[in-house]
C-alpha cells in the first residue's frame, strides 16, 4: 500500500515490496516506486489534456531524490506552459534508436543484413562482405556522412588500379542500395549518391578460347592434377614412416578435387557461376542425359534444361563416383556447396597463360562454340537462360557464312 511521505534516501531504504510505493509531500505528483527486481524508480504523476501520464523520471541508483525532485519541478513547469514532455521523451528515445544504427557498419550488420536475410539469403553474405571490403573506409562513418564526393574518390583511386568499370559500377550501385533503404526506412532523410555517375562501358564483351588456347587450358588442369598427386604421395610417405594416419589416396581416382569438373562443367553447358555452385545431384538426370536450372537459381528466374554431351556426362559421372553422399555436385570437404573458385581459377589461368580470360568467360566459350558450329541463335539463347534475343546477339558476328548465305540469295 502506498505511503506519503517526503521521499528522501532513508525513506528509500525503508520501503518494502508490501508498500510498494512513496508519494512525496513536497511535489504533488511526484513518487518512487519500489519493484521485485529490487529496482527502485522515480515517476511524475500528472495531466495533459485531461489525460492522466505517468512519467518515468530515471531509477533511484542514479538520481538523489533531491535529483530527481527538482527534475520532477521541472518537468511540471514545461507541462504547464503546454509542453508535451512526454512525446518530447518519445522523440528523443526514436532518436537515440535512430543514432544507434546510424554508423554504416552497425547499419549494415543490425538493420541491412536481417532484411536481406528475408529476400536474398543465399546471397546475403556475398552483398555484406562486398560493401565492407569495397568501402571499409566507410564503415566508421555515419550513414549522413556518406557523400558523393567520398564515392567519386573512391571510384577514381578503383579507375587508377585498372579495376573494370562493371565492377566498380557494381560495388556503387550496392552501396546505393544500402542507403536507399536506410532512407526508407527513416534512419536519414536522404544521400546524394544519385550525383554519381556510373562508368559506361561495352558489356558485350565476348572472350573465348582458341583451339590452342583450349588445349593449354586443359594441360594445365592435368598439370595440376600431376602436382597434387605428386604432393599427396610425398607426404603419405612421410606419414607413413611416422604411424601416422594416411590421407586418402589420389592415384586410383580421375580428379584431385573440384576443380576440373567444375572446369569441363562450365565449359559444356555454359552454366553461371551461381548456378553451378547450387547444382544438386537431384538436378542432373544420366539417364537422360541431362541437367536442369531451377528457377530459383537461375537469372531468369526461369527454369531451363540443358542437354549433356558426351565429355560432360562422363566427368560428371566419374565425379558423382567420388562423392555417392554429397547432395551438391561442387563441395570441397564438407557437403557444403562452394561459395568460391577464385583463388585456384587464377592460378589456372597463370599456368596455362590465358591472357584476360575469366570464369564468366568460360559461358562466352560455350555460346561461342555453338554459334561457330552452326547452332541457330534461338536454340544458343534458349541454352544460356537469356530473357530475350538481344543478348544473345553479341553472338551473331560468329557466324559469318550464315550473313554470307542470306547475302547471296539475292544474289
Amino acid at each position: 500500500m502506498a505511503i506519503k511521505k517526503k521521499i528522501t534516501a532513508a525513506a528509500l531504504r525503508d520501503l518494502t515490496l508490501e508498500e510498494k510505493r512513496i508519494n512525496d509531500t513536497e511535489v504533488s505528483g511526484f513518487h518512487a516506486i519500489k519493484f521485485e527486481s529490487g529496482k527502485t524508480v522515480y515517476y511524475l504523476y500528472f495531466r495533459l489534456d485531461g489525460k492522466q501520464v505517468n512519467f518515468k523520471i530515471g531509477l533511484a541508483s542514479d538520481l538523489t531524490p533531491s535529483q530527481a525532485r527538482d527534475l520532477a519541478r521541472a518537468k511540471l513547469g514545461e507541462v504547464a506552459k503546454g509542453k508535451n514532455v512526454q512525446e518530447d521523451k518519445k522523440q528523443a528515445r526514436d532518436e537515440a534508436k535512430r543514432r544507434k544504427f546510424l554508423n554504416f557498419g552497425t547499419y549494415l550488420d543490425k538493420k541491412y543484413r536481417p532484411f536481406l536475410e528475408t529476400r536474398n539469403p543465399k546471397t546475403v553474405d556475398k552483398t555484406i562482405g562486398h560493401l565492407k571490403s569495397r568501402f571499409e573506409h566507410f564503415l566508421n562513418k555515419d550513414l549522413d556522412k556518406i557523400s558523393a564526393w567520398d564515392v567519386e574518390k573512391w571510384k577514381s583511386e578503383r579507375i587508377k588500379l585498372g579495376r573494370a568499370p562493371a565492377t566498380i559500377n557494381y560495388s556503387i550501385n550496392t552501396l546505393k542500395g544500402a542507403l536507399s533503404r536506410a532512407v526508407e526506412w527513416g534512419l536519414i532523410e536522404s544521400h546524394n549518391l544519385t550525383k554519381v555517375k556510373t562508368l559506361k562501358h561495352d558489356n558485350t564483351r565476348i572472350r573465348y578460347l582458341s583451339e590452342v588456347e583450349e588445349d593449354k587450358l586443359l594441360e594445365a588442369i592435368y598439370n595440376r592434377s600431376e602436382l597434387i598427386r605428386d604432393k599427396r604421395k610425398s607426404a603419405n610417405a612421410h606419414r607413413e614412416a611416422r604411424g601416422m594416419k594416411l590421407h586418402p589416396c589420389l592415384s586410383g581416382v580421375r580428379f584431385v578435387d573440384y576443380i576440373e569438373p567444375i572446369v569441363l562443367t562450365a565449359m559444356h553447358t555454359g552454366l553461371r557461376r551461381g548456378e553451378l555452385l547450387s547444382l544438386t545431384w537431384d538436378d542432373i538426370f544420366f539417364p537422360n542425359q541431362y541437367l536442369v536450372v531451377k528457377g530459383s537459381e537461375a537469372k531468369s528466374k526461369k527454369t531451363r534444361t540443358i542437354p549433356l554431351n558426351a565429355t560432360v556426362l562422363e566427368a560428371l559421372r566419374e565425379w558423382r563416383q567420388q562423392n555417392p553422399f554429397c547432395h551438391y555436385v561442387f563441395v570441397s570437404g564438407e557437403d557444403k556447396p562452394l561459395t568460391d573458385i577464385k583463388k585456384p581459377w587464377l592460378r589456372l589461368v597463370e599456368q596455362a597463360g590465358l591472357d584476360n580470360f575469366n570464369f564468366h568467360d568460360l559461358r562466352h566459350h560455350f555460346a561461342s562454340k555453338l554459334v561457330m558450329a552452326g547452332v541457330d541463335l534461338n536454340t544458343v539463347r534458349e541454352l544460356l537462360g537469356h530473357s530475350d534475343l538481344k543478348m544473345t546477339l553479341r553472338y551473331a558476328h560468329l557466324a559469318p557464312e550464315h550473313k554470307a548465305a542470306a547475302v547471296n540469295l539475292i544474289g
